[in-house]
C-alpha cells in the first residue's frame, strides 16, 4: 500500500474563528490521520471522527474528511479538507454542517 501523505499528528495552530485560548480549552489542538484515511480531532470543544481519502484534482491533491462527533456535548458532524504546504505543515478548512466554517493551519508532530 502507498504511503499516505497525510498520516500522522498534525498540531492545530490556527484557526481563522477561533484563537489559541479557545483551540487549547481542554487539550492541545490536533487532528490525527491514519494510513487509512480514518482519524480523530479536538479543538477547543469540539472533538469528533474523521473518515477521509486523499482526492487528485489535476496536479493537486487534497486530503477530504467527514466528521462526526460533539460540540459542547451536542452532536455535531461536517466536513473538511487538509492540502499539503510542505512536508509537515498543512492548510485546510473544517465546516459544521449548516453553521460555522473555518480556515486552519497545523504542523505536523509525528508520523503514524
Amino acid at each position: 500500500m502507498k504511503e499516505m501523505q497525510y498520516s500522522g499528528t498534525w498540531r492545530i495552530t490556527e484557526m481563522a474563528m477561533w484563537d489559541s485560548d479557545y483551540l487549547d480549552m481542554e487539550v492541545e489542538a490536533y487532528i490525527e490521520i491514519d494510513q487509512t484515511g480514518s482519524g480523530e480531532f479536538q479543538f477547543g470543544l469540539v472533538s469528533g471522527e474523521i473518515d477521509g481519502e486523499v482526492v487528485k484534482d489535476g496536479k493537486d491533491q487534497r486530503f477530504e474528511f467527514t466528521w462526526d462527533g460533539n460540540d459542547e456535548n451536542d452532536p455535531a458532524f461536517g466536513s473538511g479538507w487538509l492540502k499539503l504546504k510542505d512536508k509537515n505543515s498543512v492548510d485546510g478548512r473544517i465546516k459544521f454542517h449548516q453553521g460555522d466554517s473555518s480556515s486552519l493551519v497545523a504542523k505536523r508532530i509525528s508520523t503514524k
